[in-house]
């Protein structure tokens, strides 16, 4: 079974820095791209960030660009979210996924439907 675990989530303050780790096992994790989402209470679904670990293109969310970055540990199957000069506007619970579609670009990475399986979530929170 395929099975992700998301950790490092917490409370931060406004302009603090957070790293998301999400770590994915029972399949090949060279053939998946992996993206981070984001719910926030009251609103829908946010595409964070992704990247395709077939070549290594990762692709950000408008709100988020320039402050976090996503990368890939191929021996520990993990990705990780570096979040950078967080903002009250960032708290929600982020989630984990993955996908082995090979229609993974930048229209796709964000759309949920491209995913297969889903971490648990962990919860951010940014004071002002």
């Amino acid at each position: 079974d395929v099975q992700l675990q998301a950790s490092g989530g917490g409370l931060v303050k406004a302009g603090g820095s957070l790293r998301l780790s999400c770590t994915v096992s029972g399949l090949s994790f060279e053939d998946y791209s992996i993206g981070w989402f984001r719910r926030a209470p009251g609103k829908e679904r946010e595409g964070v960030s992704g990247i395709n670990n077939r070549d290594s293109t990762t692709y950000y969310g408008d709100s988020v660009k320039g402050r976090f970055t996503i990368s890939s540990d191929s021996a520990k199957k993990t990705v990780y979210l570096q979040m950078n000069s967080l903002k009250p506007e960032d708290t929600a619970v982020y989630y984990c996924a993955v996908s082995d579609t090979p229609y993974y670009t930048s229209s796709t990475w964000n759309l949920g439907v491209m995913y297969d399986d889903w971490g648990q979530g962990t919860q951010v929170t940014v004071s002002s």
